[in-house]
């Protein structure tokens, strides 16, 4: 492949290869190419009317400690860091709309979107959806269920996430069942011997956990989503080369597992705590980190400049 500079930026036959760029993707996002990227997965805020926060703490055996654990043995805990953001708009669709406009612009024509809500406005954006794809393009209403947080007395708790998936073409987009990872099947009893060794493949309804608080995984990001639900959707709709786009990249997670599986990536992010766990997760090889303009940041970086 002919490689070329446009900037500091490297590209491979115009195409933007492994880019994370710091900024606002309605700024971003119009000047990239149409029909650029396979697959592009986003999980924007869900408009919770809140401000989140995540706090990161260490904690170490205590006589006098604040916490009680296993065994009756004493903890004290001390909060090493704190990121908060506001997630509340006075108009979720408002919001969301032309940033839906972009991702369909910018999606192959075999491509497809995986957008990542929770109840407060799947249903919404849904209806939205519909009308900037086309109901015919409505390929999936993805839920993933959990199990972990607080449990209400005057509700059913929410323990799921909503995930849409839409296709550009609906008779035309790119999906590779075979290329994802079965699952054990829940009542092996019920099926062959054969079958249950090889597994199922998953439904529409995904049982996965969170991203275990002492796991390798953890970054510390308010928002963090497991790379088992990432590898699922990049494993089924895309192959290896194909330029993976995020515009709300959080954590990075879809960076992580996109690089794992041989695809290219390019995430946008304005929250510069973002920025910086991904640069801490990813380090500095094969990625250009810039600003909109495609000016590098790597100085504003620490965790690249000590690489």
């Amino acid at each position: 492949m002919e490689e070329t500079l446009i900037g500091d930026v490297p590209l491979v036959n115009e195409q933007i290869i492994n880019r994370v760029i710091f900024g606002d993707n309605m700024e971003v996002l119009p000047s990239l190419s149409a029909a650029s990227a396979r697959l592009i997965y986003i999980d924007p805020p869900f408009n919770t009317g809140t401000t989140r926060v995540r706090r990161t703490l260490e904690t170490v055996r205590s006589d006098d400690g604040d916490r009680t654990g296993f065994g009756g043995r004493t903890y004290s805990s001390a909060e090493l860091g704190r990121t908060e953001y506001s997630d509340s708009f006075d108009s979720y669709l408002d919001f969301i709309e032309p940033r839906l406009r972009q991702a369909r612009r910018l999606l192959t024509d075999d491509g497809t979107l995986y957008l990542h809500l929770d109840y407060r406005e799947a249903h919404y954006c849904k209806v939205l959806l519909d009308e900037i794809f086309g109901r015919e393009c409505f390929i999936n209403e993805i839920i993933w269920a959990y199990d972990y947080g607080g449990r209400s007395k005057r509700r059913w708790a929410a323990k799921h996430d909503t995930i849409l998936m839409y296709a550009k073409n609906p008779d035309g987009y790119f999906f590779d069942q075979g290329a994802v990872e079965r699952i054990p099947y829940m009542a092996p009893g019920l099926v062959s011997a054969e079958k249950a060794s090889r597994g199922k493949l998953p439904t529409d309804v995904w049982w996965h956990t969170i991203v275990a608080t002492n796991g390798s995984e953890k970054t510390g990001y308010a928002t963090q989503k497991p790379e088992g639900v990432l590898r699922r959707i990049i494993s089924a709709s895309s192959q290896p080369g194909d330029l993976v786009l995020d515009f709300f990249a959080g954590s990075g997670t879809t960076a992580a597992v996109a690089r794992q599986l041989g695809r290219s990536f390019l995430l946008v992010d304005s929250n510069w705590t973002a920025i910086e766990t991904i640069a801490r997760r990813l380090g500095p090889t094969g990625i250009a980190y810039t600003d909109a303009a495609g000016h590098p940041i790597n100085e504003r970086l620490p965790s690249l400049v000590s690489t």
